[in-house]
């Protein structure tokens, strides 16, 4: 059996953010990454290539508004 690596229309987006972008997350929040709600690494919205410690964010569309969530990678 195989499983396609395209997204579902109703599935959020998931994106890695490049350490840069962490960076500035966290200080932002004043936060530290063990602080971040947790996805598991097999969870599979992840893009490809996410590892434990990865940070990812979550664009969920709700009622007309476009919602961003953080989770870091376990």
């Amino acid at each position: 059996m195989t499983f396609a690596t395209t997204m579902h229309t109703l599935q959020p987006k998931h994106i890695k953010l490049k350490s840069d972008e962490v960076k500035q997350l966290l200080e932002s929040y004043n936060i530290s990454v063990s602080q971040l709600p947790k996805i598991k690494s097999v969870d599979v919205g992840l893009p490809e290539g996410c590892q434990t410690g990865d940070v990812i964010k979550i664009e969920r569309n709700f009622r007309d508004k476009n919602r961003t969530y953080f989770r870091v990678v376990v």
